[in-house]
């Protein structure tokens, strides 16, 4: 069995020689380079780098970054976990090692709301020389409530644009040298629906503006660098059952329609690779569907009516 496979994989190598390098179509491959159980040899120094943290406006919290840092190492992927918290950096990895002794583990402490050109710095200093194969941007920060926007304090709105916006562009340029050297890798941006599913989101104005700027960018960037073997998505979620989502959207549970951090991730990473634009989780293209068929009027009064509701009413109701 090992034979027949070490025979596809040099058959594969010579089809690309052949090609004169790995073309965009390379997704399955990609794929397989990257997902394919621990053992395999062209996992070997590959690693995923993850921010942990939810969002830094709010207490600290773990969400979709954790499950997908736990996803990818159980396909075999070295991991760099990054959060502001060593603490909890800490005992993630442990926690991850529990399961997949096999795999590396490098920390990182960087707060996206601090200096974030100074972070990234030792950043790049301290992932120099790994072959980072995938880039998964989750970071993200969102209002501490709704508010109109002549009413949200200028620290909170420039939070959200260094983090989500700045943190974003910092780590993406970081990793994208090496990327085009080995001509091949993906980076996943986690946008929102807020951007691209609804027409606006009032009352999180500035929240849905930076949303936008990381799916405009992750569709411009796959067309750049789609020839040199790397793919660039941006994932649009709707709500995923976070402590986040909690707190802003006064989720309690998860359902068919709200998934939990770690069922979203099952489907999120079975996309990665696949389309710039994706709506993994398949209950939420469904809402996106019908969203799509109603009068962008219609959405606006109706987007408008949950953030005033939500202004004057800051905390879930029983």
């Amino acid at each position: 069995m090992d034979r027949e496979r070490e025979m596809a994989e040099a058959r594969s190598k010579m089809a690309v020689r052949r090609r004169g390098g790995v073309r965009r179509r390379s997704e399955k491959r990609l794929i397989a380079l990257a997902f394919r159980a621990g053992g395999n040899q062209n996992l070997k120094g590959e690693f995923a780098i993850f921010n942990l943290e939810e969002a830094g406006s709010l207490p600290f919290q773990f969400g979709t970054g954790k499950a997908f840092a736990f996803k990818l190492a159980e396909k075999g992927l070295n991991l760099v976990l990054v959060s502001r918290n060593k603490t909890k950096l800490e005992q993630v990895s442990t926690e991850i090692l529990v399961k997949c002794p096999e795999i590396e583990i490098r920390l990182f402490e960087l707060d996206f709301s601090e200096d974030v050109v100074s972070g990234i710095h030792r950043m790049k200093e301290e992932i120099k020389g790994l072959e980072i194969g995938i880039l998964v941007n989750n970071v993200g920060v969102t209002y501490p409530g709704a508010m109109y926007f002549h009413e949200v304090d200028e620290k909170i709105w420039m939070n959200l644009v260094k983090v989500n916006v700045e943190g974003t562009s910092y780590v993406t340029k970081a990793v994208l040298n090496g990327m085009v050297q080995r001509k091949k890798g993906a980076i996943v941006n986690i946008g929102s629906g807020a951007s691209v599913v609804v027409p606006s989101h009032p009352l999180y104005a500035i929240y849905a503006a930076t949303k936008a700027y990381v799916d405009q960018l992750s569709r411009s960037l796959y067309v750049e660098y789609k020839d040199s073997g790397i793919d660039v998505q941006c994932q649009v979620p709707l709500y995923v059952c976070t402590k986040m989502a909690s707190k802003v959207a006064f989720v309690e549970k998860s359902s068919v329609f709200i998934p939990s951090a770690e069922k979203y991730v099952e489907a999120a990473v079975r996309w990665i690779g696949h389309e710039t634009r994706c709506t993994p989780y398949w209950p939420h293209s469904l809402q996106w569907f019908f969203a799509s068929m109603l009068n962008d009027a219609l959405l606006d009064a109706w987007r408008l009516s949950i953030g005033i509701k939500r202004k004057e009413y800051p905390t879930p109701t029983s």
